[in-house]
């Protein structure tokens, strides 16, 4: 399956004095792309240009025809892409999951009141199994079940995007399987930076970066391989 996508167009970005990208050309259309690579490789970097957190130096960012981010305009972090970070706690805000939730929600749905947003949220914790999640302190969860909470955040939100940053790296192996699961079934493009690779091999494409450059471009499995 395809979609129309994003396309970066000559992107620059550096932090501080040190290059990122240097002349980046991508065109981002498939439903499911993985990213692959060493640290530092620029992965994260090119997930939080496209959620509209980092801005190219030189370059523009379009997604369905509309120039989202350039080095001309500036950018604004857009409600039709959600960020998943590394670090859960980069992330979360409040100190409980039903007002983490509802947070996401209402961000989701303006002009909302806090009743509506404490109902949806109740009702999608009940349709998950979860219900028993919903007053539990943030600073109870372990590591894995912080990041299942931004993910069900991610949810509730329904962006039109999902961009997810290392979402394995906290979870054990059944919370992997669920994600996995849970990625697959979500009607959204959804673009997975990772280094477990087994949730990425079967993706239409997945793009190996080296050093802020395109290594490799092609289906999964191919990339997965040469990367191996």
């Amino acid at each position: 399956m395809t979609m129309q996508g994003w396309e970066l167009q000559d992107i620059h970005l550096r932090r501080g004095q040190t290059p990122v990208f240097a002349g980046l050309h991508l065109q981002l259309h498939e439903a499911r792309i993985g990213l692959i690579g060493f640290n530092g490789a620029g992965k994260t970097s090119l997930l939080r240009m496209l959620a509209g957190l980092d801005v190219p130096q030189q370059g523009r960012i379009v997604r369905q025809g509309e120039t989202l981010h350039s080095a001309e305009r500036g950018h604004a972090p857009s409600r039709r892409v959600g960020l998943m970070f590394q670090n859960p706690d980069d992330q979360i805000i409040f100190p409980t999951v039903q007002e983490e939730l509802q947070l996401s929600w209402r961000s989701a749905h303006p002009g909302s009141s806090r009743a509506q947003a404490a109902q949806a949220v109740a009702d999608f914790l009940q349709q998950r199994g979860l219900a028993h999640w919903a007053e539990r302190a943030v600073g109870s969860l372990s590591q894995g079940q912080r990041q299942w909470v931004c993910w069900l955040a991610m949810r509730v939100a329904q962006p039109e995007v999902l961009l997810l940053d290392e979402p394995y790296a906290s979870l054990d192996l059944p919370g992997q399987l669920r994600l996995a699961a849970d990625i697959a079934a979500c009607p959204q493009q959804v673009l997975v930076s990772t280094h477990v690779l087994d949730y990425v091999r079967d993706y239409p494409r997945v793009l190996w970066l080296e050093q802020g450059q395109l290594r490799l471009d092609g289906p999964g499995q191919q990339g997965c391989a040469a990367y191996e």
